[in-house]
């Protein structure tokens, strides 16, 4: 299911509503140290972080203490998607770079990033004594991630090659701060500690990322160094077709026919099209007449011909 579809059923469902016990909730809205308004007129989105965050430890103990499906359970956990909902804005600021890539909405992933927060959220256990953002930043970063892996990808390549393509990347970028220059291959190969062959493997899949339109216009630089957009497309560059594609495929398939020929067979196509004698000469040189070598040249032709159409 696409996150735009996904992402906001999730958190409708989980919306603050009114609580059915206003008194029991306010102590749940308090933060000591701090005036915090209480539920009726508490706005999760405008606390500042550090109330957030105080305010957050609270609701996700009240939270462990009411039971699942109840409208204090429906406030109390909407109450707390909302308040953390700039961890989701912060998680995908930093896969600015990709959305931009695969082209795809940063509101997308951000609603894909609630996604994970929402489960982090259910998930928590304040009783471990770990903060909530710990848990809550891989639970988001995952499932951005896993948005990625499953659903930008213009060509399907297996999980493995998806994941060699971030290795690789990170380790091109490491390398070419060391050694001030692009790596090869075998240098990627002992960085990650793969062979030559899984790296080149990687480096063909990661070119099925992303795609291009042929009719895509190319960039081309002129002479004055500036940059023109759309003046060829993709489709312009492209070679045209080969003549002789078709007559290598011929070949190819007759290779075996010619093969099955007898060695006297093979001689004669040999000197009639290699060293193109004429049917007279042939005659001459293996001692039989102009007639046999014509009727025998027919034969080889009809059953490398009807060998060529059964192919």
């Amino acid at each position: 299911m696409p996150p735009t579809a996904a992402a906001p059923a999730a958190v409708r469902a989980t919306a603050p509503v009114a609580p059915a016990d206003p008194a029991t909730d306010t102590a749940a809205a308090t933060v000591p140290g701090r005036t915090v308004p209480g539920p009726e007129t508490l706005q999760p989105r405008e606390l500042a972080p550090a109330d957030a965050r105080e305010l957050s430890k609270v609701f996700l103990a009240r939270l462990r203490e009411l039971e699942e499906g109840t409208p204090e359970y429906r406030y109390v956990r909407g109450v707390l998607i909302e308040m953390n909902v700039s961890l989701v804005n912060y998680a995908a600021r930093r896969f600015r770079r990709r959305t931009a890539q695969a082209r795809v909405d940063l509101e997308d992933i951000v609603q894909v990033g609630t996604i994970g927060l929402i489960k982090a959220i259910d998930r928590f256990d304040p009783d471990r004594g770990v903060e909530f953002t710990t848990l809550a930043l891989p639970f988001i970063t995952g499932e951005i991630k896993r948005y990625f892996r499953d659903t930008t990808w213009s060509v399907h390549v297996p999980r493995r090659l998806q994941e060699l393509r971030s290795d690789l990347a990170k380790s091109q970028e490491a390398l070419s701060d060391l050694f001030g220059r692009a790596p090869t291959v075998a240098e990627l190969a002992e960085d990650l500690g793969l062979s030559e062959e899984e790296v080149r493997e990687g480096m063909v899949a990661a070119n099925g990322y992303s795609s291009e339109s042929l009719d895509a216009g190319s960039e081309n630089e002129g002479q004055d160094g500036a940059v023109r957009a759309g003046r060829r497309t993709l489709t312009d560059t492209l070679g045209a077709v080969d003549p002789e594609l078709e007559l290598f495929e011929d070949c190819h398939t007759l290779a075996p026919l010619l093969a099955r020929l007898g060695d006297r067979d093979r001689r004669i196509l040999a000197m009639r099209f290699g060293e193109e004698l004429t049917q007279a000469q042939i005659g001459a040189e293996l001692g039989i007449s102009q007639m046999q070598v014509s009727r025998v040249l027919a034969r080889i032709l009809t059953q490398l011909r009807e060998g060529l159409l059964a192919a």
